[in-house]
């Protein structure tokens, strides 16, 4: 279906503020720095993703720290793997991302396709897949290695017959994850852990594809179909009716203003109302997991912010321009420069720190003080600061925030 004409033409602007609305960085929002906080903001933004890399904490705790501040790292993992009652789950979204439960059913589109297609990229031995599924509902929950193992002998992808099942068995929706401990995924059968509501939907893939375009247009404000496409990743396919599940999610048609000329794309009419009501807010000044979900598009993150954003961890060390894990700092509804963090004892050390505005060290001090309270760290110790001729700038700047 051709999408309807365009009731209001936004600029990059607007669309940034809606943007930055939207994902909890402008304005007052209610969320607390508690476990319901953390659950609210997860339902807001849709997806965090996960990621195995710990510098300061890992990605999906700084995803929260980012838009609810220094709040406790028990409080946040409490809201994504609750013990007994789990208000999330696991499964790929953007990529692996930890996921509000009520989403569980309009995720059926993509277990029906992963069944459809019979494998993954590993060979699966249905008799492996009947014992896991066996152990479960006999034993409860269990961890790979609790299973058998994960490891099958050779390299660090060479896994067991046992994790090739359960991750199978995940992909399909016979087998849930609501819980991590000591960073490994506990695994459980549905029936257990879902409510009966959620357990019993089964939606078609249009209603899938409409809700998840809701949840994207919610999380960002303002959505091009390339935007609707990337935010959960869905196939080429699925792509070409994303214009009838925009309207059948009930958002309203834009038109996005750009140097380059007019995009079509849709609008959450709750931000689209927000932004027409002049409402501005306070911005929040922090350093960005290379993961968030403000900025995991890089294409968009280029075009809002005239920012290029890489992740450079697995970039070799000598082909790296920002560093390992360099965080994107965002001050002023802006991207203004990144620094990578490293600990050192109770030290925070930014390996290396790029300033695109002498502007800039302000707010990149009050971020690296906040992170470095954060994770325990009293002092910030500064090795390269580039432009070089604004490092003096930056350690004064430090050298006042307490």
């Amino acid at each position: 279906m051709d999408a309807p004409a365009a009731e209001v033409t936004l600029s990059p602007d607007d669309v940034r503020r809606m943007t930055l609305r939207a994902q909890g960085f402008l304005g007052a929002t209610p969320w607390h720095r508690s476990p319901a906080g953390v659950t609210a903001m997860l339902r807001r933004v849709g997806a965090v993703q996960l990621d195995t890399i710990s510098v300061l904490a890992r990605s999906h705790e700084l995803v929260a720290y980012a838009r609810l501040g220094p709040v406790s790292r028990g409080a946040i993992e409490q809201a994504y793997w609750h013990a007994s009652r789990p208000a999330a789950f696991e499964y790929w979204a953007h990529a692996a991302c930890v996921l509000p439960i009520e989403q569980w059913p309009y995720f059926a589109f993509r277990r029906r396709a992963f069944k459809a297609r019979g494998e993954r990229w590993h060979q699966i031995t249905p008799e492996t897949c009947e014992k896991v599924l066996a152990r479960l509902r006999a034993e409860g929950p269990l961890t790979a290695t609790q299973l058998g193992g994960a490891k099958g002998g050779g390299p660090w992808w060479d896994w067991s017959d046992v994790k090739i099942a359960v991750e199978w068995l995940l992909d399909t929706g016979e087998v849930i994850c609501v819980r991590r401990t000591g960073w490994r995924r506990v695994y459980d059968v549905p029936e257990r852990v879902l409510p009966e509501e959620l357990l019993g939907a089964e939606p078609s893939d249009a209603e899938c594809l409409a809700h998840l375009a809701g949840v994207s247009a919610r999380a960002l404000g303002v959505v091009t179909r390339a935007d609707l496409t990337e935010y959960h990743r869905l196939s080429v396919t699925q792509t070409l009716v994303m214009t009838d599940a925009a309207l059948a999610a009930g958002l309203t048609p834009v038109a996005i203003a750009s140097p380059s000329g007019v995009t079509p794309g849709w609008a959450d009419p709750a931000a689209l109302a927000e932004e027409a009501a002049g409402r501005r807010g306070r911005h929040r000044v922090t350093l960005l997991s290379p993961f968030d979900s403000l900025i995991w598009d890089r294409k968009r993150t280029r075009q809002m912010f005239g920012f290029h954003h890489a992740i450079e961890a697995y970039v070799p060390k000598p082909k790296r321009v920002h560093g390992y894990y360099a965080m994107p700092l965002l001050a002023g509804g802006r991207l203004a420069g990144r620094a990578d963090p490293a600990r050192e004892g109770k030290t925070l050390v930014a390996r290396q720190v790029s300033l695109d505005r002498a502007t800039a060290a302000e707010p990149m001090a009050h971020a690296l003080r906040e992170a470095a309270s954060w994770v325990g760290c009293d002092e910030v110790r500064l090795e390269r600061v580039e432009p070089a001729q604004w490092a003096p700038r930056l350690g004064s700047a430090l050298a006042q925030v307490s």
